[in-house]
């Protein structure tokens, strides 16, 4: 007897009739934790919505470097980054449509987050403030400016400050940066290498990063020994998000990529987000975290600097303000 035509048949029966899809997403150093709790979270709405089953797999590292690597042909089909400049980057190589800020609310910016302080038990430096940062036998730590968002806020943000201390002297804020950066004894490619510099090679007397890394490190290791410093203004740090249509395209998976990321602004989507630390949108989320996120003067980078664009130009590119300011600072 040929049993072969009976085993095919056997084995039709048994495949599912929603096939398996699989998402990449390409996100920045520091949201490993958030998107852990995010995905699972996601994938069992979305069978329960669509009947199918999704994998998600996740890419870290610093923004830009992310950006860049989607840029060369990491097939994503979202990216959740932490800087507007790392999807306009896509946006210019055709991958993400034009129109990416329209698709979803808060110019597809589903929650925000600020540069904070993290000193060690006891502050023994006395850091209050960003003009700490330049005190004589400071060490301050946070990720490079060229390959993170993170430390392209935190470079920002001190900025910021020194313009706002100085009444809008662009030559002491850049002075500013330049002694901040000279007190930076290693530049990490990303968030979560700096902290890992800061916490277990014990580097450092502040980190700067994320609000966000900063309460999560701080329960990690303990609050005893990691105290949390918030500066008396900080820059709002809008972590974008957006379909990478050329990817989704290909493979098919534009359904699924949409719903993952329109998860990140529904009610329980928030809510994980703001149980990270991350600022949202959704009232019932801020009122149910409204106590773990002070109240703290926040500037943007439109009011300062009038946009992305004219930062980019003025300070991040080739010999800008950045490049000039990490001349002036010691060799690594």
């Amino acid at each position: 007897m040929n049993i072969r035509p009976l085993l095919v048949l056997v084995a039709l029966f048994f495949i599912p009739t929603a096939f398996a899809q699989e998402l990449l997403n390409a996100s920045y150093d520091v949201s490993r934790e958030l998107f852990d709790e995010i995905n699972p979270a996601f994938v069992a709405q979305w069978q329960k919505q669509s009947g199918k089953t999704l994998k998600i797999r996740q890419s870290h590292g610093g923004s830009s470097k992310q950006a860049r690597t989607v840029a060369d042909g990491m097939p994503a089909d979202v990216v959740t980054f932490n800087q507007v400049t790392d999807i306009e980057l896509l946006e210019k190589r055709g991958l993400v449509a034009s129109n990416w800020r329209e698709r979803l609310p808060n110019h597809a910016s589903p929650y925000y987050s600020l540069p904070v302080l993290l000193v060690r038990a006891g502050n023994p430096k006395q850091v209050k403030d960003w003009a700490d940062l330049v005190k004589p036998g400071i060490q301050v730590v946070f990720p490079n400016p060229k390959t993170s968002g993170n430390g392209r806020y935190t470079y920002l943000a001190a900025y910021a400050y020194a313009l706002e201390q100085s009444k809008g002297d662009q030559t002491k804020a850049a002075d500013f940066v330049a002694r901040v950066l000279a007190n930076v004894p290693v530049f990490d490619t990303g968030g979560r290498g700096a902290t890992t510099t800061f916490v277990e090679r014990n580097i450092g007397d502040v980190l700067v990063t994320f609000e966000s890394e900063v309460i999560a490190i701080r329960r990690e290791y303990g609050k005893s020994n990691l105290q949390a410093v918030m500066p008396s203004m900080s820059l709002r740090a809008d972590f974008p998000v957006a379909v990478v249509d050329k990817v989704v395209d290909k493979k098919g998976t534009r359904d699924a990529a949409t719903a993952y990321l329109q998860y990140l602004y529904s009610p329980a989507g928030q809510d994980i987000v703001a149980r990270h630390y991350n600022r949202v949108h959704d009232p019932a989320a801020l009122k149910k975290y409204a106590s773990q996120f002070p109240s703290v003067k926040l500037v943007t980078v439109d009011e300062v600097f009038g946009g992305w664009d004219a930062v980019v130009k003025t300070h991040f590119a080739d010999g800008g303000i950045l490049d000039k300011a990490l001349l002036k600072a010691p060799a690594r």
